[in-house]
């Protein structure tokens, strides 16, 4: 995501050289990797990459994982991530519930839970509730056992500013328009904090998942709204204004339903109204006919699926949406039917994609910038 896949040795990109070993190590896993590997994979000189892991060793980043076999020379010495070394918190507000978790640096879950929220009722209301939920999942009080949070990624509704933390005007609850969340939010559990879309977040995490082999796809979250996280060129693509994933609001049906934006015929406003029937295929076949729409637009090679009403009956979703790409398969733009999946978890994706906008610059991989 965003990085360059060789390092330069130069004093002035010591913490780019770093991010590089530390991103090869999360990835080797338990097994580990050898500085020689790491040489090999970053383009760094061995010496460069002794004092960096020597580093990272001091600082309790890495940690020995034993030795290889001998294959006619010194056996070598395997290194590998400290998982328990940092962690990071993960929290969806969505508009009537709470998801938190707590993130090693592998990307492991340490902890989570859910809760009601009202995402209508006062700032200050809301700000408690995820003050509180960021403190229960970090393991309660200041004591010398508590663990090294780096930091709170915070996935929210859209539309915002994901550069100044500020929301915009949530469809539904624009009271929150101009309302400085990031900070708000630092202040209360004196923690850095990042502020993303809701879908921006979950794309993030899932990219990162693939480790670079998911092309470009477009991940569609479907829930109590409608809207898309599109990773492009292995890059987020949150657009200038963090505008880009707005799916749910295009029109497919002119002087339709009136959507809770102040439209007609959104896609969102059809879907939810299909969802509301108790209509999975009607739902699918709306949420397939915007997902054409894109697939036709940007060329993207797959689509995730999730969200909470995707969970209720995945099958269905996944089944409904491939049939309206297939169909228009060789037509509209569309050369050849493109994978559809769902993403497990129901929103659970979403808070653990948050936590990496915590995690991901560490890496050297674009998350929170």
């Amino acid at each position: 995501m965003n990085r360059s896949n060789s390092g330069a040795n130069l004093p002035t990109l010591r913490s780019h050289n770093a991010a590089l070993v530390l991103d090869l190590l999360r990835a080797a896993g338990e097994r580990g990797i050898s500085r020689l590997e790491l040489a090999e994979r970053t383009g760094l000189t061995p010496q460069a990459v002794s004092k960096i892991t020597a580093r990272l060793r001091a600082e309790g980043l890495a940690a020995g994982a034993g030795q290889r076999a001998s294959t006619g020379g010194k056996p070598r010495t395997v290194l590998r991530l400290v998982p328990d070394a940092g962690y990071a918190v993960g929290l969806h507000l969505d508009r009537d519930e709470l998801t938190v978790v707590l993130v090693d640096l592998s990307g492991a879950v340490a902890a989570s839970r859910t809760a009601p929220l009202d995402l209508g009722a006062p700032a200050d209301e809301v700000l408690a509730a995820a003050a509180d939920a960021v403190t229960a999942v970090r393991g309660g009080g200041q004591g010398p056992g508590e663990r090294q949070v780096l930091g709170v990624g915070v996935a929210v509704p859209g539309p915002l500013d994901h550069r100044g933390g500020v929301l915009h005007r949530v469809t539904g609850f624009p009271q929150w328009d101009g309302y400085p969340l990031r900070d708000a939010l630092a202040v209360r559990t004196g923690l850095p904090v990042v502020v993303d879309k809701d879908t921006n977040a979950a794309a993030l995490g899932l990219a990162l998942r693939a480790a670079g082999d998911g092309g470009d796809f477009a991940y569609l979250h479907l829930g109590t709204g409608l809207g898309a996280g599109l990773v492009l060129g292995g890059a987020l693509h949150r657009g200038a204004r963090t505008a880009a994933g707005e799916f749910g609001h295009q029109t497919v049906q002119l002087d339709g339903p009136v959507c809770g934006c102040g439209g007609r015929g959104c896609i969102e406003a059809l879907c939810l109204a299909a969802v509301a029937r108790g209509d999975a295929a009607e739902a699918a076949r709306v949420l397939g006919t915007g997902v054409a729409n894109l697939i036709g637009l940007l060329d993207i090679d797959r689509v995730v699926l999730g969200g909470r009403t995707v969970a209720a009956d995945p099958d269905a979703y996944v089944r409904g949406v491939r049939a309206v790409i297939d169909e228009r398969a060789g037509l509209g733009g569309i050369d050849a039917p493109v994978p559809v999946t769902a993403a497990g978890g129901g929103d659970r994706p979403v808070a653990e994609g948050a936590a990496q906008l915590i995690l991901a610059p560490l890496f050297g991989r674009a998350g929170g910038a």
